[in-house]
């Protein structure tokens, strides 16, 4: 099984970059984050004809989840237990289903903005109500939690902390829920670089930041031990991050053994 997952910061805008992908990259299952679209916007006509099932769970602008499969597609939830709200609105976050007997969760983390901000409290209830929603998938067999999860695990995980010090996506209460998610059994899954020592997933569009290969990584795939046990070979596509237009995330590819 060859799964990935990749914030493609609005499926539409970057549409035809990731039919030309998902034919070349042939994924069996991709999680999608920043879709930007409504579940009725999501072009799901367009990658079936790839042989793509798509759950989809957007609301219009902002956020979006997305699952796409071609290896089936069973039991899909939009959201997760207990998952609390912003603003009292519910955001488009998390969409999970079982995909080829591996259940898989899509999932785009808050972003925080500043560690006074309500978005950053936010940010921390959001994980701390997935890893309790969490426990029981675990218990029930294989699962993957991939996506944008808006945290540098250390200080390795970006360019220079001397920059980030201070801001979010570094905290230490951050990088601490990321440890309790862990700690349910999930494996932090290593991805290998295609450029330079450090496997960053994101870089900031501003000129010369992915040149320099000054970004993040905080695009995570986290694997339950009967899954992470399976890995094969896992990569940044930093090619996909290439060219014009393009996300300013780049996909992780996971190849599984049979």
């Amino acid at each position: 099984m060859r799964f990935a997952t990749w914030n493609v910061n609005s499926v539409k805008a970057r549409l035809p970059r990731l039919l030309d992908w998902l034919g070349t990259t042939a994924p069996d299952v991709v999680c999608l984050q920043e879709t930007k679209v409504a579940d009725d916007g999501f072009p799901a006509g367009e990658v079936a004809e790839l042989g793509y099932q798509t759950a989809a769970y957007g609301q219009g602008r902002w956020n979006g989840v997305a699952l796409l499969s071609r290896i089936g597609l069973d039991g899909v939830r939009r959201g997760f237990t207990g998952e609390p709200q912003f603003g009292g609105v519910a955001e488009a976050r998390a969409i999970s289903a079982v995909c080829g007997g591996v259940r898989f969760m899509s999932v785009y983390v808050p972003n925080g903005r500043t560690p006074d901000d309500p978005h950053y409290a936010y940010k921390l209830q959001w994980l701390a109500a997935l890893r309790t929603a969490l426990v029981p998938d675990l218990a029930a067999g294989p699962v993957v939690v991939a996506g944008d999860y808006n945290v540098a695990p250390t200080d390795a995980d970006v360019w220079d902390i001397g920059v980030f010090a201070g801001s979010t996506h570094v905290t230490p209460p951050e990088r601490a829920a990321l440890a309790e998610l862990r700690a349910l059994g999930l494996t932090d899954v290593p991805a290998r670089p295609l450029k330079g020592d450090h496997p960053f997933t994101y870089w900031d569009y501003r000129a010369g930041m992915f040149h320099q290969n000054k970004g993040m990584r905080i695009d995570l795939v986290y694997a339950s031990a009967d899954v992470a046990g399976r890995v094969e070979d896992a990569l940044v596509d930093r090619e996909a991050r290439k060219g014009k237009g393009p996300s300013d995330h780049a996909p992780i590819v996971v190849d599984l053994k049979d």
